[in-house]
């Protein structure tokens, strides 16, 4: 039966997948389509490549004309924003980056991935630039390893540039060395973009008739009229999206150990220790695309060892209390070095009252084991006074009694008169293995 559930039920969530995924449609028409794609408020990575792979694909699947690709981000890191540049300039479809909507930005990543496009445009109260790179942890890099990857940077610019007047390229390594940004008229009038324009029907309309060189040579782009095919992001790509909030990885790491840590005590229900895996798993990824810094994750893990050992000493929740306080400090550290603008940091309410929650827990895990210690051990005969059954046969004198579950011979005690069946009675005594009850009084 209960595979037969879970069968329906996967082919169930597979059709309402698939009804969830958007599938790009345009009207039937003899001219190349434009596909635009959308990367609003999206870090440079790899949710980012993944989007912009597919909406490349598509567009030279679907012979288009163009690839506009709208651009809002805050930057991200140099690995994926290479892999991103080698695809727009190996696409043998156009590729326009167009900066927006108002009051987005192309800042440092994103200052490289425009300049790399085939043409370049930004809207009305936009900015482009502070391309300055900086470590994993948000921190200065190393002088010399920071003058390298500079000196990197500025000689693909110089690249991607070539073809723009020397004030673009200047422009560009100025966005590098010292980390300025430009306004659109700053950048229109050093030539570091080709176009500003007020929206996307603009843009088509400005773009109209321009000549641009790709790998299978130079193309005049033909726009006026062109049915515009929007891509969105699909499910997949969101939900590797949400790996770039760090308050999310948090989450996923503190409550997967803490799964894992319950399912470890009490072996056996495999439900805790499977959550617990796959939220573990879910957090490390994250932790693969996140800038971190690891003594944070250092910190977390010595408070979890504290929270551990606490439940066998006798500190009386002293190693707890300095496991919440670790695990507080470690939550703080792990993502708040991280300085990109736009990229949210972690919540320190969130880390100040999940450490409070977790200690707490554990606290309450001490008390009862300190409790359990206290209480004296019953076995044998101790165990069995005082506890209540019901009469099955009348004791008269000898009869039996249910007493937890188990039959026992019983008679009354001293005293007592006989019993009949089906009266509550309680153990007063046990001789060898028999009992002494006499009747229960509710």
């Amino acid at each position: 039966m209960f595979r037969r559930v879970a069968s329906f039920s996967l082919i169930a969530w597979i059709l309402v997948s698939f009804g969830l995924v958007v599938f790009p449609v345009h009207a039937q028409t003899s001219q190349a389509p434009v596909v635009v794609l959308t990367a609003d408020n999206m870090p440079v990575e790899p949710a980012m490549k993944l989007y912009l792979d597919r909406g490349l694909q598509y567009a030279v699947d679907s012979n288009a004309a163009l690839v506009v690709i709208q651009l809002n981000t805050p930057g991200g890191d140099i690995s994926t924003m290479t892999d991103i540049v080698t695809a727009i300039r190996s696409s043998t479809v156009p590729v326009v980056i167009y900066v927006s909507p108002p009051g987005g930005m192309a800042a440092s990543a994103g200052t490289i991935l425009t300049v790399a496009a085939n043409l370049a445009a930004m809207a009305p109260n936009t900015i482009i630039g502070a391309a300055s790179p900086v470590g994993s942890g948000g921190e200065n890099i190393d002088t010399t390893e920071d003058a390298k990857i500079k000196e990197a940077l500025k000689a693909d610019v110089r690249t991607y540039a070539q073809d723009r007047p020397p004030a673009a390229i200047q422009a560009a390594e100025d966005a590098i060395d010292n980390a300025k940004a430009y306004t659109v008229d700053e950048a229109l009038e050093s030539g570091l973009i080709d176009i500003k324009a007020n929206n996307l029907n603009d843009l088509l309309a400005q773009l109209d008739g321009r000549k641009v060189k790709t790998p299978n040579g130079t193309q005049t782009l033909i726009t006026k009229g062109a049915a515009v095919v929007n891509v969105d992001v699909d499910l997949i790509e969101e939900a590797l999206q949400l790996f770039t909030d760090p308050n999310l990885v948090f989450i996923f790491l503190s409550t997967g150990t803490l799964a894992i840590l319950i399912e470890l005590s009490n072996p056996g229900g495999w439900i805790p220790g499977f959550a617990g895996a796959v939220l573990l798993l879910l957090g490390m990824f994250g932790l693969g695309i996140l800038p971190v810094n690891w003594f944070g994750l250092l910190f977390m893990a010595l408070a979890f060892i504290l929270f551990i050992v606490d439940i066998k000493a006798t500190t009386h929740g002293l190693l707890t209390a300095a496991g919440a306080v670790s695990f507080i400090v470690g939550g703080l550290v792990l993502f708040n070095s991280v300085h990109i603008p736009g990229v949210p940091t972690i919540s320190v309410p969130l880390v100040v009252g999940t450490g409070v929650f977790i200690a707490l827990g554990f606290f309450a895990i001490v008390t009862i084991a300190l409790r359990a210690q206290r209480r004296p051990v019953l076995m044998g005969r101790l165990m069995m006074v005082g506890k209540v059954g019901v009469v099955r046969s009348d004791l008269n004198p000898l009869g039996e009694v249910q007493i937890m579950g188990e039959s026992w011979t019983a008679r009354p005690a001293e005293g007592e008169g006989p019993l009949t069946a089906g009266t509550r009675v309680e153990v007063v005594q046990m001789e060898g293995l028999k009992l002494r009850v006499r009747k229960h009084e509710t």
